[in-house]
């Protein structure tokens, strides 16, 4: 008797009080929540996107930098060819000018010996003339730094002779330079013009 009240006061329990409708205790079975891989993946290929997008900015403003620097290097090059070009045609006619000038007066001594005439009382006036616009040439060119040279009685040397003929010596041995037709020339030790020479045999 005691089992069966009991029974029927726990199937009381179970109903609601005004009527038919029969409540029952269900069971929470907490499950997964909802997936979170797929935005977890979203945010990774955005962040590997954006930082793509930084490295092509990146590389877009050094290739603009170097671009720059290339045209600077290039307009600087540029400038620098006029101005050596520039400086080098001064400098030539700088030394043009500065000849003429050194030239004047040879020129005038010059115009003053053929000034003399065909008088032959003048033979010694004209040697005279034509002798002191020599040494004032001579006087020119060593001011620049040209100095002639005479070989006679040097062995002879291709490198600062150049023998126009040969003939033999008696006395003296062979390859000895024994006239010197035309003097030759240096320039700070180059050679400008060999010396044109008589070589023995």
């Amino acid at each position: 008797m005691s089992d069966e009240h009991d029974a029927r006061a726990r199937e009381g329990a179970t109903r609601d009080h005004g009527g038919d409708e029969e409540v029952m205790d269900a069971e929470v079975v907490e499950g997964p929540g909802p997936s979170t891989d797929g935005a977890e993946n979203g945010d990774g290929a955005a962040d590997q996107v954006e930082r793509d997008l930084d490295e092509l900015g990146q590389a877009k403003r050094e290739r603009d930098e170097y671009l720059e620097l290339a045209q600077r290097t290039r307009a600087d090059f540029e400038n620098y060819r006029k101005r050596v070009a520039k400086e080098t045609s001064d400098a030539l006619a700088r030394g043009k000018a500065e000849l003429a000038r050194e030239l004047l007066p040879v020129i005038d001594n010059l115009e003053r010996a053929l000034g003399v005439g065909v008088d032959p009382s003048a033979h010694q006036a004209l040697v005279e003339g034509v002798a002191m616009v020599r040494d004032e040439l001579y006087g020119r060119l060593e001011g620049a730094g040209v100095e002639s040279f005479d070989p006679t009685g040097e062995k002879f040397d291709p490198q600062l002779h150049e023998a126009l003929s040969t003939k033999p010596d008696e006395g003296t041995e062979p390859g000895v330079v024994l006239e010197t037709v035309a003097k030759g020339y240096r320039l700070n030790g180059q050679v400008l013009r060999a010396a044109k020479v008589v070589v023995s045999q």
